[in-house]
């Protein structure tokens, strides 16, 4: 910096700095500047024209303080806003900083100044023509896109910007044709065409631009004759409502002028030979999962909205209070800048949760565009507008019949609710063609198969179309017939057989099913249909574990009285087996699921359908087997394997051994649980077409091995038991199955850990548990992970949290006490640990009594010992306490548990240490001697300690 004798001004032209007052001031007046924002200039005018990088902006302005970039980004957009005409003296080095250009010469007021004046980088003064305007505001969010065009440009000789209305094609072509200055040596003009009625004209329009004086005769040919081998580049803005005529003029001159290059905007493509079509995305908007609200700001369409509502409002700002409500406007507006704009405009004076609230009615909120903006940019209706009339007749129908699609569609599905007899499937695919063609759909390349979608703001257009050309009853009728009929098929097991992906390829179509079904069951809509349609959709949503809309979904069916007259006994059936199985996992009703699933399963015996008859049977044994009904579950098992042994099939027969081997290993006997589950491990091989996981809801061979690890466990196998359960887990996380997932985790691994007293994986695995369920609201799963979670509290010494979360499980759902008697025990062990002996034996002698009745007997070794440690804690008879390790032992022995046989030798060895040593030692040591594995775990651990104590 100069060195100064006084207090210093800045000046070039009409504008001067002065920064003893902190005033910028043009033309002698002050110009209203903040205060970070001043400061900004003040660093970029002592840097004599040199590059500021932003992280030295941030550093100066905001010292010692964590500030975002998209900060810095509002205050150099208030600063451009302040410069007005002359913003591009403020210029943006891409990616890098910033450089305040201009002839600055310091003077001082009142002293003398002692320098000669600093030269900074002045602007431009090439003497090529333009007519480019100058920016008013800085262009958010397409950095990127200049750049890629600006490489365009210098590789194509015509570039179309093409895109729906609004997009902000314009501003885009604007600004990369002036950045193109200094690299461009030539002239440069805009030709604005919206206003041009006549395409005859157009030639005229464009000599008009370039200062040419032919009259009405201009005509291309004499353009490009006068052109000759100059340096051109030529702006044709908005052309799709002469594209004829623009595509003539652009072909021309770029034949016979060498040198000529053209940007275009248009909805419509050109067309012509040589043309590059760039299609300007939206702006980048915030997901709706956005977890850190100051992220939200990394988002170009936020930035645009709050940019827009500070011009308008100028104590706008944004905090986590709006931050959210931005969010959504802008995921509403699908990032289409002009509607940002209007709704930052609107929220300036009405609010930004009214603006949030009436999106509904978009078309009747953002009506606040710039006075001197062309009519068809000053509301948001009027953008659409232009677009829509520029279609012919049949294109406007089509377009409006499409709006009532949700996600996509394909051509098929376009055919069959454009109705038109005309409009045969070539017809539908010339028409969806030509509509992609002026941007007002788009190729879906987001799945399998050709689809096509809707911005939602065009649909929520097509939609006011339709209405209001009283078309929408019919649309939706035909709409929700069209999915009715297509998700029929995988109701069959022969479509589910041969269809390669299941009916993972229909999963695309789940909001376009959602719709219909809620106008189905509307006071317009038609009940038989929707019926039919959720009978036949209950497959997806089992399949994708959407447990809590398939129970609604098929609640409400079943209420209708049209269900006898709209189903066959077929779909009844399946809605019945459907529902029952979702309000198991829901933990609905009982007497819900028992009507349900008995009426599935009558139906499927009547009309002899072996394959439904597997299903009812499958659901009853998972709702016995909720119910910690283990012996009821068993012969329910047992009646699936006769029924799959009717039928012949292979795997339906490895999947009876399942259930049965599952059912066998909750009873008590792990041999034989053993050798029915490696009977399934060693012979199962998945059917074709995923018949298995849509109807039993689980990777069959997964499952099984998950299952076998807990028997292996309890057996004493316990590095294989870990094996098994880990390569399980690994196994179901590859299929990408989340129910598998589920099932592997929580009926797997985190049993497992606790068991073997890994509790840093258990906690992992618990996490992870937890998260899933809540991920998908399923309130089973919820259940489970809130007792693992208690247990391993209690198992970490944090016995008051732990109680508190299996005290709310296990009151909520009397019936788990049966089911998980591990939880029990967990809870029993927390309150003896609380000194809470009376009710911790009360909880041990429940679990006891349910055992005596049959159920959960594989814990009952487990449970006997507990009960005699309970007793010695209370200073209760030892010979009863010995007595309870005694027969522990023994049902040990019986169920082939040695892991509870070699708990119940540490404790009774315990209890007769002190008197009896010999013996005791012999008692542990015929239990531990039979380990061959596992010795790294902390009963074997403890066991090994208490045998070298004793002898």
């Amino acid at each position: 910096m100069p060195a100064l004798g006084g207090k210093v001004v800045f000046a070039t032209g009409e504008w001067e700095i002065d920064l003893d007052r902190r005033e910028l001031r043009a033309r002698g007046g002050p110009v209203p500047l903040g205060g970070r924002a001043f400061e900004i200039m003040e660093v970029l005018i002592k840097s004599e024209g040199k590059l500021v990088t932003k992280d030295e902006l941030l550093s100066q302005v905001w010292p010692g303080a964590t500030v975002e970039e998209n900060t810095l980004q509002v205050h150099i957009s208030a600063l451009r806003k302040a410069l007005g005409p002359d913003r591009e003296m403020l210029k943006t080095i891409s990616g890098r900083g910033y450089r305040l250009l201009g002839t600055w010469a310091p003077r001082a007021s009142g002293a003398v100044l002692r320098t000669s004046p600093v030269h900074f980088h002045a602007v431009s003064g090439a003497t090529f023509q333009t007519n480019l305007p100058e920016a008013t505001s800085e262009l958010i969010g397409r950095d990127a896109a200049g750049q890629h065009l600006r490489n365009l440009l210098s590789t194509y000789r015509v570039v179309t910007l093409t895109g729906p209305g609004g997009i902000g094609k314009t501003r885009l072509a604007l600004e990369v044709a002036r950045s193109l200055v200094p690299d461009f040596h030539g002239d440069r003009f805009l030709v604005e065409l919206a206003s041009l009625s006549d395409p005859a004209l157009l030639p005229s329009a464009v000599a008009g631009a370039m200062g040419l004086r032919l009259g009405e005769d201009a005509a291309s040919h004499t353009i490009a004759q006068i052109t000759g081998g100059k340096k051109l580049l030529l702006v044709l803005d908005n052309c799709e409502h002469v594209i004829e005529a623009a595509a003539r003029f652009a072909e021309t001159i770029v034949r016979l002028c060498p040198h000529v290059s053209i940007l275009a905007t248009s909805r419509e493509v050109l067309r012509i030979d040589g043309e590059y079509v760039y299609r300007v995305p939206p702006l980048d908007v915030p997901p709706e999962n956005q977890a850190d609200p100051k992220r939200v700001l990394d988002h170009s369409a936020a930035r645009l909205f709050v940019s827009r509502a500070m011009a308008s409002q100028a104590d706008f700002l944004p905090d986590g209070e709006n931050i959210s409500a931005i969010s959504a406007i802008c995921r509403r507006l699908d990032g289409i800048p002009l509607a940002i704009e209007f709704a930052a405009a609107r929220a300036a004076t009405l609010g930004l949760r009214h603006v949030a609230a009436r999106l509904d009615d978009r078309f009747g909120l953002l009506t606040s565009g710039r006075r001197t903006a062309l009519a068809r940019h000053q509301t948001l209706r009027a953008t659409l507008d232009w677009s829509y009339e520029l279609l012919a007749p049949l294109e406007q129908h089509v377009l409006c019949r499409l709006g009532v699609f949700h996600g996509g569609f394909t051509l098929e599905a376009a055919a069959a609710v454009a109705e038109e007899p005309a409009n045969t499937l070539p017809v539908v695919e010339d028409i969806v063609c030509k509509l992609a063609t002026k941007s007002l759909l788009a190729l879906d390349g987001s799945g399998p198969g050709d689809r096509w979608r809707m911005l939602e703001t065009i649909r929520a257009y097509a939609l006011e179309k339709l209405n209001d050309a009283g078309e929408a009853a019919r649309a939706r009728r035909l709409h929700a017939e069209y999915f009715r009929d297509l998700f029929m098929p995988i109701s069959s097991r022969a479509s589910l057989e041969t269809k390669a992906d299941g009916i993972a390829y229909e999963v695309r179509d789940l909001d376009n099913v959602r719709a219909a079904l809620d106008w189905c069951f509307s006071s317009a809509g038609d009940l038989a249909i929707g019926v039919s349609l959720t009978a036949a959709c209950v497959p997806v949503w089992l399949n994708l574990s959407l447990v809590a809309e398939c129970r609604e979904r098929a609640e409400r069916a079943l209420a209708c009285p049209e269900i006898e007259q709209a189903l066959s006994a077929h779909l009844r059936m399946q809605l019945y087996i459907a529902f029952g199985r979702a309000v198991v996992q829901s933990m609905g009703a009982e007497e819900q699921i028992d009507s349900v699933l008995s009426k599935g399963l009558e139906i499927a015996r009547s009309i002899n359908d072996v394959d439904a008859e597997l299903r009812a049977l499958w659901a009853t044994w998972c709702y016995l087997d909720h119910k910690g009904e283990h012996g009821a579950a068993r012969s329910v098992a047992q009646q699936f394997a006769q029924a799959a042994g009717r039928k012949g099939d292979s795997a339906d027969i490895l999947v009876g051994d399942r259930l049965i081997g599952y059912t066998t290993h909750y009873l008590g006997d792990q041999v034989e649980a053993r050798g029915y589950l490696e009977r399934v491990v060693e012979g199962y091989v998945a059917p074709a077409g995923q018949r298995h996981v849509i109807w039993f809801q689980h990777d069959q061979l997964v499952v099984a091995k998950v299952v076998l690890a807990r028997v292996l466990c309890l057996q004493g196998f316990l590095d294989q038991a870990t094996q098994m359960a880990r390569e399980s887990l690994e196994q179901a996380r590859a299929s990408g199955h989340s129910l598998t997932l589920r099932y592997v985790l929580g009926w797997g691994l985190c049993p497992l850990s606790l068991m073997i007293g890994d509790l840093d994986a258990g906690a992992d695995f618990v996490a992870t548990l937890v998260d899933l369920a809540a991920r998908r609201s399923l309130p089973f799963w919820q259940s489970v992970g809130r007792a693992l979670e208690g247990t391993l509290a209690i198992r970490r010494g944090e016995f008051a949290s732990g109680l508190a979360l299996l005290h709310g499980v296990l009151d909520a759902k009397p019936g788990w006490a049966v089911r998980f008697p591990d939880f029990l025990g967990a809870f029993a062990e927390g309150l003896a640990r609380l000194g809470r002996l009376s009710e911790a034996l009360s909880t041990v002698a429940r679990a006891l009594a349910d055992a005596e009745r049959g159920e959960a007997c594989w814990y009952l070794a487990e449970m006997l010992r507990i009960k005699g440690e309970l007793l010695l804690q209370a200073g209760g008879d030892r010979a009863e306490a010995q007595a309870c390790f005694h027969e522990a032992l023994d049902v040990a022995r019986r169920q082939g548990a040695l892991l509870w046989e070699l708990r119940s030798a540490v404790s009774l060895a315990g209890l007769l240490g002190h008197d009896r040593p010999e013996e005791a030692r012999q008692i542990l040591a015929s239990a531990f001697g039979r380990f061959t594995e596992g010795f790294d775990t902390a009963d074997l651990r403890a066991a090994r300690t208490m045998l070298e104590t004793l002898r």
